[in-house]
């Protein structure tokens, strides 16, 4: 880039839509997969840690030793096992993910007034209908204030996966530092910037329209 160059090259941009789609989709998928697999071991290991609150200490710090590594490190770590592949990319983005979903996943249950879990049992349900009922839905907006930053950290941390060659987004980031190219380092910070706010976004929605009693009792 010369000093005579635009900040933002738009004949590049619309040359390259195609290519720019496609690394949206890259980075949707490997945030999505990280989210989805994150949040199914969390609810195994939040709903054990509500159960059996003697498991909540190892299972907090092991997720918490693995939010503590450097995503690169933890990369370096897991390429000799796993190679230059999504497998690497999803074992450490769901690391990430875990700690955050796993502590607001207990603490959402845990939220749940005593008495409301006695008037369920009096009124015969099971340890497991009461959970599924009662708990979980009772628990929806903490464990919902979780996963919005979960997916928002995890927006940002799948840049990185450009690294070890699984494109999405980062990819535009990387080139463009690389090449010293303002206008493709531009168009991958910026659409990983306005993906992490409409997810922010979705979930708010997700929130207001399934959590409906949470926030007339905020009012």
């Amino acid at each position: 880039m010369s000093p005579g160059d635009p900040f933002i090259r738009w004949d590049w941009v619309a040359s390259h839509l195609g290519d720019i789609w496609l690394r949206l989709e890259q980075h949707l998928v490997l945030t999505g997969l990280a989210i989805g697999i994150g949040l199914a071991i969390s609810l195994v290991a939040g709903i054990w840690s509500s159960r059996w609150p003697w498991l909540y200490a190892p299972v907090t710090w092991v997720s918490g030793v693995l939010y503590t590594i450097p995503s690169l490190a933890l990369f370096a770590l897991l390429i000799p096992i796993t190679g230059l592949s999504i497998v690497t990319a999803e074992i450490g983005l769901v690391s990430y993910t875990l700690l955050i979903l796993i502590r607001n996943i207990v603490a959402g249950i845990r939220s749940v007034p005593p008495e409301v879990r006695d008037a369920a049992l009096g009124m015969g349900c099971t340890r497991r209908q009461l959970l599924w009922r009662v708990e979980l839905p009772l628990a929806r907006p903490v464990i919902l204030a979780g996963l919005r930053v979960a997916t928002v950290t995890t927006v940002g941390l799948t840049t990185v996966t450009a690294l070890i060659g699984q494109g999405g987004l980062g990819y535009f980031i990387l080139d463009g530092i690389q090449r010293f190219f303002s206008t493709v380092l531009v168009v991958g910070a910026g659409l990983s910037v306005l993906l992490a706010m409409a997810a922010d976004g979705l979930l708010v929605l997700v929130e207001w329209w399934t959590t409906p009693w949470a926030h007339r009792r905020r009012g």
